[in-house]
Order: C-alpha cells, then sequence, then structure tokens
C-alpha cells in the first residue's frame, strides 16, 4: 500500500560541464509544480457568507423537498453553476436531475390472523398499504443469506407472507455462525440489515414481510404514533414504491400467536396460518430534484470523484416558524459551490483534475436520502464502476458542545471502511494542508447516533464506493427554526471545506484509484 502521496515536485533540469551545448532551435521544457494552495484560498469566510446568508434565509422558506422554497433553492444553484461556467453532468444540458417522489399516508386498516383482528398501531404496525391473504406463512428464522450459509434454503416463497426475526444464527458454543468467532456481522445491525432482508425477501417472490424485533419494535412504534399524530405521511421514491409488496412490523405479542416459540425457534418451516393484511392508504406525487454539475477531467475523464451535500431542509414548523437549516445542511452546500469555484479555477488556469469532478446536490436527504438513493439505485448519471470516491458534506459551519473550547476539529466518518488507502490520504493531506483534528468519535462500529447510516454516502458506500463523510456533529439548534446564518463559524467553515478540495484534489490527481480492500459494511 503506497502511504507518500502523489503530488509531484518540478523536475528541474540541471546543467553541469559534461552537458552539451543547446542550440538556440531547441527547446527547454519545465514541468512546474501545480501547488493547489493557491486554489484552495480562493475559500473564503466572505464568499461562504454571501452564500449562506441568502441560501439560508427566509425567502427559501426552509427548502422542504418539493415544496416552494426547494425550487427557489435549486434555481440558486444552477444559477451559481451558470456564473462560475461548470456545465451540466447531464448531456441535455439540464442541471436538474429529476426525482420522482410520493407521500404516502400512514395507511388504515388491520391484520386477520386465525380471524382474529389486530389493528394498526396495535400490535402490527405498517407505512404503505396492503390487501393480501393466505392460509400459511413461510417462516425463515432469521432471513439471513451469505456465501453458502441460507435461511431460504428449499424454501418456495413465491407469492407468500414471509416471517422473519431480526437477528443472525448461532453455533452451539454461542460464537456466530457467519464470522465463526464472538464478532456479530451486519446482520445484527437494524440499521444496515432490516433494508437487505426486506429485498432479499422480495428478490426471492415474496409479496410481503412480517418483521419481529422485539428490542426495536418500539422505535417504529414512536415513527408511527408522530405521523399519526401530526397527520404526516412518508416519502419514497416513486420507483421504489411498495406496489404490491408490504412490510408489516410485529410485536411479541403478535409473533407468538403465530410462532409460539419463535424466540428458540430457528429452523424456517410453513406453518399453517390463515393471513389477511388489509390496511387502506393513498399517495400523493412529489416533483423534486437533483442538481449535478460536472468539471470535466483532463487525463481520465471517465473516472469520477463525487463531492455531495444536501439542498433539503425541512421546512416551516405547523406555527410557521422557518427552519432555515444554516448549518443542516446550507454549510455543506455552499461549501460545495466553494469547492466547485476552486477547481474551476484551476481549470482555467490549465491545472484542472485528471479525474472528473461531479458536484452533486441531493433532495430528499431529510426524508431518508432519497435524492442519493434515487442517483445510485435507480438513475446514476455516471457509472457506479467509474466513480472512484464520494466526499460527502452535511453539517460543517458548527462546533458540537461536547467540544467548546476546543475547535479545531471534524468528524470523519467512515473514511477507513472500505479503503484503507483513502483513509490514509485524507489523514497526510490534512497534516500537510489544514492541520485539522481528525476526530473519529462517529466512526465506531457501536455509535449509537448511526452517523454512518444517516446521510447520503451511505447509498455510495452500500454500492462499494469508498466514502467520507465530514460532520461537525449536532448541537442545540439542529432541527430548530434557530440554525441560522448568523450562528456559523465562518472561519472553520473555510478551513474544513480547503480540507475537503484538498483531499479531493489528490483523490482526483493520483495516478491511481484508491484501492477497495475491505469489505462493504
Amino acid at each position: 500500500m503506497k502511504k507518500s502521496l502523489l503530488i509531484i515536485a518540478g523536475i528541474l533540469a540541471s546543467c553541469n560541464s559534461a552537458q552539451k551545448t543547446v542550440t538556440p532551435s531547441e527547446q527547454q521544457v519545465t514541468v512546474k509544480a501545480v501547488d493547489p494552495v493557491v486554489y484552495a484560498e480562493t475559500i473564503t469566510e466572505g464568499e461562504l457568507k454571501d452564500h449562506l446568508y441568502i441560501y439560508a434565509s427566509d425567502e427559501f422558506e426552509g427548502r422542504e423537498t418539493g415544496e416552494p422554497g426547494q425550487k427557489k433553492a435549486i434555481t440558486y444553484l444552477k444559477g451559481a453553476y451558470e456564473k462560475l461556467g461548470i456545465p451540466p453532468a447531464k448531456k441535455d444540458g439540464d442541471y436538474f436531475q429529476k426525482v420522482p417522489l410520493e407521500v404516502s399516508k400512514l395507511p388504515v386498516g388491520k391484520l386477520i390472523l386465525n380471524n382474529t383482528d389486530y389493528l394498526q398501531g396495535e400490535h402490527v404496525l405498517t407505512f404503505n398499504a396492503a390487501d393480501f391473504s393466505d392460509d400459511e406463512i413461510v417462516y425463515v428464522g432469521y432471513g439471513v443469506e451469505e456465501d453458502t450459509y441460507s435461511d431460504y434454503k428449499g424454501m418456495d416463497l413465491m407469492g407468500k407472507i414471509v416471517l422473519v426475526k431480526s437477528g443472525e444464527p448461532k453455533n452451539t458454543d454461542g460464537t456466530y455462525k457467519l464470522s465463526g468467532t464472538e464478532e456479530r456481522s451486519m446482520w445484527s445491525n437494524m440499521s444496515e440489515s432490516l433494508g437487505k432482508r426486506i429485498e432479499l425477501a422480495k428478490d426471492k417472490g415474496a409479496r410481503g414481510v412480517l418483521y419481529y424485533d422485539d428490542s426495536n419494535f418500539s422505535r417504529f412504534k414512536r415513527r408511527f404514533d408522530y405521523m399519526r399524530t401530526n397527520d404526516s405521511g412518508r416519502m419514497s421514491l416513486k420507483d421504489n414504491a411498495s406496489g404490491d409488496f408490504s412490510s408489516i412490523f410485529i410485536d411479541e405479542t403478535m409473533a407468538k400467536e403465530i410462532l409460539p416459540n419463535i424466540a428458540e425457534n430457528h429452523t424456517p418451516s410453513l406453518l399453517e396460518a390463515k393471513v389477511s393484511l388489509d390496511f387502506e392508504s393513498s399517495n400523493d406525487e412529489v416533483n423534486s430534484e437533483n442538481v449535478v454539475a460536472l468539471l470535466e477531467g483532463s487525463e481520465k475523464p471517465n473516472e469520477y470523484v463525487i463531492v455531495s451535500s444536501h439542498l433539503d431542509h425541512i421546512g416551516v414548523t405547523a406555527s410557521g416558524e422557518i427552519n432555515n437549516g444554516a448549518d443542516d445542511d446550507g454549510s455543506g452546500t455552499v461549501a460545495l459551490l466553494e469547492i466547485a469555484e476552486a477547481f474551476k479555477k484551476a481549470k482555467d488556469a490549465g491545472n484542472g483534475p485528471k479525474r472528473s469532478i461531479v458536484f452533486l446536490h441531493v433532495t430528499g436527504e431529510e426524508k431518508g436520502l432519497l435524492g442519493s438513493q434515487y442517483y445510485t439505485d435507480i438513475a446514476p448519471i455516471f457509472p457506479l464502476d467509474q466513480t472512484v470516491a464520494n466526499l460527502n458534506i452535511d453539517m460543517i459551519g458548527r462546533i458540537d458542545p461536547a467540544r467548546e473550547g476546543d475547535r479545531n476539529y471534524i468528524y470523519l466518518i467512515g473514511s477507513d471502511k472500505l479503503s484503507t488507502e483513502l483513509h490514509e490520504l485524507s489523514e497526510e493531506i490534512n497534516s500537510k494542508y489544514a492541520n485539522i483534528e481528525l476526530d473519529y468519535t462517529y466512526n465506531d462500529e457501536n455509535d449509537p447516533n448511526r452517523f454512518y447510516y444517516r446521510s447520503d454516502h451511505y447509498n455510495f458506500a452500500k454500492n462499494n464506493i469508498p466514502i467520507i463523510f465530514y460532520f461537525n456533529g449536532t448541537h442545540a439548534d439542529y432541527h430548530k427554526p434557530s440554525d441560522t446564518p448568523d450562528k456559523i463559524n465562518y472561519d472553520l467553515l473555510q478551513n474544513r471545506s480547503r480540507l475537503i478540495f484538498h483531499t479531493a484534489w489528490e483523490v482526483a490527481n493520483r495516478e491511481n484509484r484508491v484501492v477497495v480492500d475491505k469489505a462493504g459494511k
């Protein structure tokens, strides 16, 4: 593994008495060193502040996905790239990547099991409509399939309802079957494994999943109660709408009605049970957009470094107060604009990046990482296998209260999850150019906040693309109307933005793309 940076110094020809005389007709070529500092220094407190006082103003109405404020935001971003002379990423010349969304209102109805009604919101929860019945349920234990192990072996799921429980298989000595040790796999991580379990059952032809996770049912219930109290719906990608597939969350009472010994029974089997799903809902379409610009590389234009931030926020409160979202994620948005300007100045000077830089402003982050999911899973503008890395910026303008008085820091998350090389590169670039404390507190696998799964980089990471997530931590103004531009530390925003620029510069200009040497997490 190469640990030294491939930033090449100028090659100077030295002369001595043995060197042949150069005739006037011969040309001497001096290869000049490209110093990225001169371009990084174009990222300034003043310009960041000018952008943010507009972008996080009341005029933008909190930038809620699909609402008028979000339209003002994308218009502002388009104008900024046009002014910089950085073209759209899409071949049709449009900066906007349409992201079709829909809001599913909280369903009403019931699950009927062996002629007993279980009402929505009691022992059973669902966030999508469902209308289906059958005389049996397929129990698949943990619903795990990896390498040579499968809970689905010999089971026919076509058109069936599947019962799945949380966790993962163990050996008789208490070790985990997948690792052979006491170390758990991602299947024990609810944040990561739930979607994978559901998709796996769906891919195998199941009509729906009954998911039993007693330790997390209360979490789903809190979300359900909030949506019911606030009469809010669940936004999702329209192309990813549930359609004929149903995801149902059940508690211990419901699970034991289906299979009394479900806790100790890990053997997949066919259960005789009359089950009927009767949940009705209505969907409203939402139109939203990502904003995507491209600076084409000079030598490797078909390899892409994506620098991202989310353009949306949470809009206006029920009482009419505007959530300006200056830090979340106005800070990341304006940092991305300034980083784009620095790269453009380099290109205008004949020192553009070798690889292409994609400036990606995604929508729907606050609704569940929807804009980045659309880009990665449904309509990537550039092939994912030619995407070298994603540097994601989400809240970099404030100070975590836990670090008051110790302000020269940034939290880094995910830099070592897929690529040792990217992590080491990041460290070395910081030492050379920024000297900011890189704090890995939230990079811990056991971080209860699960920040690694909560911003747009995750949709790239799950596709095996190395990522770094830059983050200042939460604060008292997080998701409140008090997250305003006057509370941003513009000197920190400048220095952190410059660090990200230098890191992107190195990833884009090194000879070889960063190597993925770790299994996805």
